[in-house]
C-alpha cells in the first residue's frame, strides 16, 4: 500500500512538472479587459510557462511583455504585437472612449524597451501600431 502512495505522489509530481513547463501559444488574440490579462500572465509567470507568439497579439495581449520573462517568450515569423491607447466601453454612447489614466498605467506596465519603441513611433493613440519582424526579433528569441 505504501508503494502505491509513493507511486501516486511521484506521478502527481511528474504531471505537475510537465504542466509547469507547458507552452502557451498565441495565434490570434484581439485583447480584451486588462485585469483579466494581468491575472492570466501573472499565473503563467508563477507556473513557469513559456509563451509562443505565433500570430497577432493585440491590445491587452501585449501586456505579457510586463509579466512574462523574456527568456520564457519566443516569436515566430507570423508574430505581431499591436499596441494602442487604453479605452473603456461607454454604455450610453455605445462606443469606446480613450482614457489618459488607463494609457499612462499601461505605459508604466510595459518594459523600457517596449515603452521606448512606442515613444519612437509617436506614442499610444486610438489606432493600433504594430511591431513585427526584425523589430520584434530584436526583443524576443525566435521559436525553434
Amino acid at each position: 500500500m505504501k508503494w502505491q502512495a509513493l507511486l501516486a505522489g511521484a506521478l502527481a509530481s511528474a504531471l505537475a512538472a510537465t504542466v509547469a513547463f507547458a507552452d502557451v501559444r498565441v495565434t490570434n488574440d484581439p485583447g480584451g479587459e486588462i485585469s483579466s490579462y494581468v491575472q492570466k500572465f501573472r499565473e503563467m509567470r508563477a507556473a513557469g510557462e513559456r509563451l509562443v507568439i505565433d500570430g497577432p497579439c493585440l491590445s491587452a495581449c501585449t501586456l505579457f511583455t510586463a509579466f512574462i520573462p523574456r527568456d520564457h517568450v519566443c516569436v515566430t515569423r507570423r508574430a505581431v504585437l499591436g499596441f494602442h491607447a487604453a479605452s473603456y466601453f461607454d454604455d450610453t454612447s455605445r462606443s469606446l472612449v480613450p482614457t489618459r489614466a488607463g494609457t499612462r498605467l499601461v505605459m508604466r506596465l510595459y518594459p523600457p524597451q517596449i515603452r521606448a519603441w512606442i515613444v519612437r513611433h509617436g506614442g499610444l493613440r486610438p489606432q493600433i501600431m504594430t511591431m513585427r519582424g526584425n523589430e520584434l526579433a530584436s526583443l524576443y528569441s525566435i521559436c525553434r
